[in-house]
């Protein structure tokens, strides 16, 4: 298989000003500017094989905007190289355009006045798709994303979640095999979530459409992509399999005991000394938490050592969520950096 995407030492610094302050600064502002130059995306390398669906994750201002931008011809990179579709998105950016969707969550590729059907028209012309390719493919689109009703309405009378799903559609006029979604779930209801979700499953499995995904909705990753790309700070901090991560930081579960009669710290630490087991008071009547290492041999142990020692009114195991492994992750990185 291919790589669809190619990136490599990918930087892009942007100049940024600061202003002196008082009447006197302001008017020496006028004549020189004190500027120090912040690269947004520093460095970085990765690839993307065609058919993989990749969740680019990172906080606000970890640079994953600015990479979209760049990937997607928008911004000019400062140094590096980029090479998407087997074309330099800048410099071949007419053929390039026809081979991409983008869908931004913060922008609309659709006219405001016109009904949706004609912003679709107007795209099937710029792509140059016949009425036959647009026939056998947006039909199953519409109806997929279930925009049909919506066709005549002109798209400032939209819902946002109505707004989105004619985004999406839009964006894949022309079936590209390569989608870019930047944030397309933000402000959604879950139904909404869920039907974009299963949607780009299904083109994924049907025609191999290649997405890369950025989204501050870890459900998302977690439904989608099987590989992340970590940003922090404009570098690469983690890249490969989601369940690695998981595997790999969340090593930890918790199981939550609630004990039928009172029992004490002292006792429950004495059960099994030597195993890496955390005990600490949970909230409600005689509960109490066990943070013990994600191994199974240990977890069964313990569970079955309490329940001969002690009876028990309820038990239960918890995973350490997706969500807090990378919160986890940015906080040891932000420590190590």
């Amino acid at each position: 298989m291919e790589n669809v995407i190619e990136v490599k030492d990918l930087r892009k610094e942007f100049v940024s000003y600061s202003s002196r302050s008082g009447l006197k600064g302001a008017f020496r502002d006028l004549f020189t500017r004190n500027y120090k130059i912040v690269p947004a995306v520093n460095d970085i390398s990765f690839h993307v094989k065609q058919g993989e669906m990749i969740g680019y994750i990172g906080e606000n201002g970890a640079g994953k905007s600015t990479t979209i931008k760049m990937l997607t011809g928008i911004l000019t990179p400062t140094s590096g190289h980029i090479l998407v579709n087997g074309m330099n998105p800048h410099k071949e950016r007419e053929k390039f355009v026809r081979t991409i969707g983008v869908v931004f969550g913060q922008r609309s590729q659709l006219w405001w006045d016109i009904a949706v059907q004609e912003s679709f028209r107007l795209l099937k012309k710029v792509y140059g798709v016949s009425d036959q390719q647009y026939k056998e493919h947006m039909e199953h689109v519409i109806e997929t994303l279930d925009i049909g009703p919506l066709l005549d309405k002109p798209v400032r009378k939209l819902s946002l979640g109505q707004r989105m799903r004619c985004e999406l559609a839009a964006a894949l006029i022309h079936n590209p095999p390569l989608l870019f979604l930047d944030e397309p779930t933000i402000g959604l209801d879950v139904l909404v979530k869920l039907k974009i979700r299963e949607f780009l499953k299904e083109i994924n499995e049907k025609y191999k459409t290649t997405i890369l995904l950025t989204t501050h909705d870890i459900s998302d990753i977690e439904a989608l992509c099987d590989r992340v790309v970590m940003l922090d700070e404009g570098k690469i901090i983690y890249d490969g399999l989601l369940e690695e991560l998981r595997s790999q930081w969340g090593d930890e579960k918790e199981i939550n005991f609630q004990f039928s009669s009172p029992v004490s710290l002292p006792q429950l630490a004495s059960l099994m000394p030597d195993n890496g087991v955390i005990w600490s008071q949970g909230s409600g009547q005689n509960i109490w938490t066990a943070k013990i290492p994600n191994e199974e041999i240990i977890i069964s142990t313990l569970i079955a050592k309490v329940v001969q020692t002690y009876k028990i009114k309820d038990i239960k195991i918890n995973e350490v969520s997706t969500e807090e492994i990378i919160r986890n992750i940015y906080e040891e990185g932000v420590r190590h950096g």
